[in-house]
């Protein structure tokens, strides 16, 4: 039988809830309350047809703080698509949601997340959390290299050689969606600390995503075109 969440439903269903409220009034700015209102309603009955469908990368997995919003992102999208709203308008919404999750943290765990993302000890653990991403344990889940510093323009990196979000985002068929996921790596960023650096993503169809981080740092991390004037 292949390992899913379903027994996580309740939980799922809630963080799902608590997001897509986050950005009620974006929606209902668009597409005024009545039809806001059935998009909400939509998508969540969307979403909990997705539930099963979520590839399975572990119970504990911190990647899963990647892959469950991208999860939440595609049931918008779905509904977005039934109504007849374009890419550019959905892939705004779906950056507004990841951008509002972000924002929910507390600006205490933000800042305490950007001290322990250069901590050695977060290093140590990306590294064996690299080591390990080499078995391919979960077809559905990441493969990533750690790039050790240079010392100069940056601290240390990552190199995603496999990208779960990418990997369900084409297995539902939209493989469009992803680049507006990625986007929200920029506020993450910015918000959490990270001086992230990025030049290419497998979601544009390069081998790998390039992530390198400098404490302290500015970002650099490109946008779809139609989010470019955010």
């Amino acid at each position: 039988m292949r390992e899913n969440y379903v027994s996580r439903k309740p939980s799922l269903l809630r963080a799902y809830d608590k997001s897509i409220k986050r950005v009620r009034p974006t929606l209902v700015a668009r597409f005024g309350q009545e039809q806001a209102d059935s998009i909400i309603r939509e998508s969540g009955q969307e979403y909990e047809r997705l539930v099963p469908e979520i590839p399975y990368i572990g119970e504990r997995s911190p990647m899963l703080y990647f892959l469950l919003p991208t999860s939440r992102h595609l049931a918008v999208y779905r509904i977005l698509q039934r109504h007849g709203r374009p890419l550019e308008e959905a892939g705004q919404i779906v950056y507004e949601m990841g951008e509002a999750e972000i924002r929910a943290v507390p600006s205490v765990a933000r800042r305490t997340i950007g001290y322990l993302w250069f901590s050695p000890l977060f290093k140590r653990r990306l590294k064996r959390r690299a080591a390990e991403s080499r078995a391919r344990q979960y077809p559905g889940g990441y493969v990533i290299d750690y790039v050790e510093g240079d010392g100069q323009e940056f601290d240390y990196g990552v190199d995603y050689i496999e990208c779960a979000s990418c990997k369900f985002l084409k297995a539902q068929g939209v493989p469009e969606l992803t680049p507006y996921g990625c986007a929200v790596d920029k506020v993450a960023s910015e918000m959490l600390g990270w001086g992230l650096s990025r030049t290419m993503t497998l979601a544009e169809g390069y081998d790998r995503c390039d992530f390198r981080f400098k404490k302290g740092g500015m970002t650099c991390v490109p946008l779809p075109p139609s989010l470019k004037y955010r």
